[in-house]
């Protein structure tokens, strides 16, 4: 998450908040509310949203015992960050595509989304209506059908997606996706997906540099969601910069490529040197919030 904000050019650290439930229950206003009293107490070093298994009703319900949340749409931008994550993986595939094979649009281009999950199927729908051809794979049947019905797409198993042949796989779903059987199965030119943490080591994004295959690193391309709800936090309210924000996307993962095209790395590995540069750049000149906005 450092990473990523960092990357965005958001004035925020990073971390990751878990709460234990039990499968196929929500939790429950009360241990909502006590997690917000937690958070209250860190007084503003942590700031949550929604993420994996949350939806804007419990940040609101964590919103009646901290102040440090966002994710609550109240304020004309925000709220659920699922679709504003698609459409920077959406920007972020245009830019590959454009990059990797000279092609203006998506019309045409093959594309298999791994995941049909909040992010995923907005996802889905964005490439149906540039044109894609689609075709995906999602644990949950009702999700696939859906998508064959609404979106035309051809349904694949869980098993097969990523080694199908497609120009773009997209992996939207939990992390991990990408690990040494997968990667030697890829036929894909491009892998570009909204999934966090999609290497299950560092190396397989050398493993995918050596085949050719261009990788758009997550926490770069992925970082629509939370470009959003940082503005919502910061109380902007004009969605327009979110909009430019979210361009910018495009404009990061084609620098990335760039610089890993000059110097025979990984993207993975490119995109992690400017995190890093970045950080070490804002801990000479810490970033203001009052700049920001």
């Amino acid at each position: 998450m450092t990473f990523k904000n960092v990357m965005a050019d958001l004035p925020f650290g990073g971390g990751k908040a878990v709460l234990l439930g039990q499968p196929g229950r929500r939790l429950s206003a009360r241990q909502l509310e006590v997690f917000g009293r937690w958070v209250e107490e860190l007084n503003g070093r942590y700031v949550t949203a929604e993420d994996v298994g949350m939806q804007v009703a419990d940040m609101r319900a964590i919103a009646r015992t901290t102040r440090y949340v966002s994710g609550l749409g109240t304020s004309g931008i925000g709220g659920d960050p699922s679709p504003r994550t698609a459409e920077g993986v959406l920007v972020g595939i245009e830019a590959a595509v454009r990059f990797h094979l000279g092609a203006d649009s998506l019309r045409d281009i093959r594309v298999a989304v791994q995941g049909l999950g909040n992010v995923g199927f907005h996802l889905a729908t964005l490439l149906t209506e540039r044109g894609a051809r689609l075709r995906v794979a999602d644990i949950d049947p009702d999700r696939v059908r859906r998508a064959e019905q609404d979106l035309g797409a051809t349904a694949l198993g869980v098993d097969e997606v990523l080694g199908t042949d497609v120009d773009v796989v997209a992996p939207c779903a939990l992390g991990g996706a990408l690990n040494q059987r997968t990667v030697e199965a890829l036929r894909a030119s491009i892998v570009a997906g909204a999934a966090n943490n999609q290497l299950a080591s560092p190396e397989l994004g050398d493993a995918l540099a050596r085949r050719g295959i261009l990788y758009a690193p997550d926490y770069v391309i992925n970082a629509g969601g939370v470009i959003s709800i940082a503005h919502e936090y910061l109380g902007m309210r004009d969605p327009a910069w979110v909009n430019i924000r979210i361009a910018a996307i495009g404009e990061r993962l084609e620098a990335i490529f760039h610089r890993a095209r000059e110097s025979g790395l990984a993207t993975s590995r490119i995109a992690d040197q400017m995190a890093r540069e970045r950080l070490a750049a804002a801990a000479e000149h810490p970033p203001q919030v009052a700049n920001f906005r």
